[in-house]
């Protein structure tokens, strides 16, 4: 029996980690042959409802499970972990500004990433969730001196997913049919859903859909679906947001099929014009545990003009925060 791996989970007795957590606990981030120690991380008064998630996971009895923690101390949670999943972040409430939500979670993630630099191991693998997460990951990133900042990476493989499923729905074709998908920039309204390298069984996706839909519906539809569930459920997605924090860290750990390639948001290397050291969407291949960014894609000055512009958010962003930056 290998050893088991620690994963630290942040906002552990939440609505995405209910569905999350069971799934890393059988063993679908690292395989089926690699016991893990959650370590789970929540604000004292949710401790309770974190301890009912313990007994849970214990009557479920997963072979994996070779541990439970948890705990409202950061550097308990982070202690010797191999990776860490920050899902947990303050919620945008009723007439808050995204200026606002910004500078309330750089002061959590500043004082995370303080903890985690202190705690975990130094070749960690780091997943943001939390919104705004590509500036949330950047803050955590300047916070941590120690760790290697390529592992420091945010969440847009869940817009990667509805990305493929839009195209699949509109070429009426399986999911499975769909290769080199790309989401450029930020997890926001800005992020750039992009199928100009796009095949769908083999075939070139931008000759099976108008150009009109391409820009004018597919990417509005994919950069705004957060908030049509959001409408129709009265609260985030759940289930969707753990499913891609699931295909993104297994992605990352056991690597890409072969000729295909997955959107995660890391530290850009100033590929594409995209500032050095930017929390920045990107397709990447994933070989033994680490990712490369796809170099050298042919890029439409339409597709250019809103990669840009996602930039200039981030670049905003990081300009609100710029304080918290160590």
């Amino acid at each position: 029996m290998k050893q088991p791996v620690r994963i630290a989970v942040t906002g552990a007795a939440g609505q995405i980690c209910y569905s999350l957590l069971f799934r890393i606990a059988a063993g679908e981030i690292y395989g089926d042959d690699q016991p893990v120690i959650l370590q789970m991380l929540e604000i004292t008064p949710a401790l309770g409802v974190l301890e009912a998630v313990k007994m849970e996971l214990d009557d479920c009895a997963f072979p994996l499970l070779a541990g439970v923690v948890c705990t409202d101390s950061p550097a308990v949670a982070f202690k010797d972990v191999d990776a860490a999943l920050f899902v947990g972040a303050k919620p945008r409430g009723p007439g808050m500004e995204r200026k606002d939500l910004i500078n309330d979670n750089g002061k959590i993630f500043s004082g995370l990433g303080q903890a985690l630099n202190d705690n975990a191991k130094k070749d960690v693998k780091v997943l943001v969730v939390g919104n705004p997460a590509n500036t949330n990951a950047y803050i955590l990133k300047a916070n941590c001196p120690d760790l290697d900042p390529r592992n420091i990476t945010a969440l847009t493989r869940l817009d990667h997913n509805r990305a493929e499923s839009q195209l699949a729905a509109k070429t009426n074709s399986s999911v499975s049919d769909i290769k080199k998908m790309i989401i450029w920039g930020n997890h926001s309204t800005t992020q750039v859903p992009d199928i100009s390298h796009c095949t769908v069984a083999g075939k070139a996706a931008t000759g099976l859909v108008d150009t009109a839909w391409a820009q004018e519906e597919f990417i509005p539809k994919v950069a705004k679906r957060g908030a049509e569930v959001i409408n129709a459920r009265g609260s985030s997605s759940a289930a969707s947001a753990g499913n891609g924090v699931i295909d993104h860290m297994a992605t990352w750990i056991q690597g890409t099929e072969e000729g295909n390639w997955v959107s995660m948001a890391v530290p850009s290397d100033g590929s594409y014009g995209i500032e050095e050291g930017l929390i920045y969407s990107y397709p990447v291949t994933c070989k033994n545990g680490d990712y490369e960014i796809v170099k050298g894609l042919e890029i439409n000055d339409f597709i250019k003009g809103k990669i840009l512009d996602s930039q200039s958010e981030l670049l905003e962003e990081r300009e609100a925060v710029k304080d918290l930056l160590s």
